[in-house]
This record gives structure tokens, sequence and C-alpha cells, in this order.
């Protein structure tokens, strides 16, 4: 499954005009966290896409799928 992760990088107070998304394929939301534990990113939200949103995801120029 894909996940969409909403995330801020570590450094100042949050704000939600620096959110940023990533996209990353796991079998869970424990899994996506666990790729991502290496990371200096605060996750605000993590997202399983369902294949019409995906569909729409992929439309978008900032759609990449990350290797972890």
């Amino acid at each position: 499954m894909i996940y969409k992760i909403l995330y801020q990088e570590r450094s100042e107070a949050p704000q939600r005009e620096k959110t940023k998304a990533l996209y990353i394929e796991a079998e869970s939301e424990r899994e996506v966290r666990q790729k991502l534990k290496d990371r200096d990113i605060l996750i605000e939200y993590i997202q399983p896409l369902s294949e019409a949103h995906l569909a729409y995801e992929k439309k978008s120029e900032d759609f990449k799928i990350e290797s972890v």
C-alpha cells in the first residue's frame, strides 16, 4: 500500500505553511514510522491512499514514491 506522509523539518516551531508531503510504499503505518525513524522530521499525519486517491496524487508533478 502507498502512504502519504505529511511532515515538517525539525527546526523551529511547526507552521502549517511549511508542511511537506512524501509517499512511501509499506505494509502498515508502523512500517512507515520504522522506515522514517532515522530522519529528523516531525510527522504530522500518515494517510493510506485508496486507488482513487492514489490516481489523483499521481497527477501532481510533486508525486514521487520514496525508496527507503
